[in-house]
């Protein structure tokens, strides 16, 4: 998925985040549509905090989506 080689620590810690295999196929396509919009921003940006800062508010962002992909508490059982 993404490459990191040679990236900065922090881009390279908060990006680990964005993996998306162990979850349920049908959440898969919220994730990964979260993870390929990081994907971008790391190949097109530098380092630094305001990368690290954004990264981090979209993972945010992707745990909502998430969240909201998930069905109403009794209705379909487990994610």
């Amino acid at each position: 998925m993404m490459d990191l080689e040679g990236r900065h620590p922090a881009t390279v810690s908060i990006a680990r985040f964005f993996d998306y295999d162990h979850l349920p196929e049908r959440l898969k396509p919220v994730s990964a549509t979260c993870a390929l919009l990081a994907d971008r921003m790391i190949e097109m940006l530098p380092d630094g905090p305001e990368l690290t800062t954004g990264l981090r508010k979209l993972l945010e962002a992707k745990d909502c989506f998430v969240r909201a992909a998930l069905p109403p508490d009794g209705e379909g059982g487990a994610a």
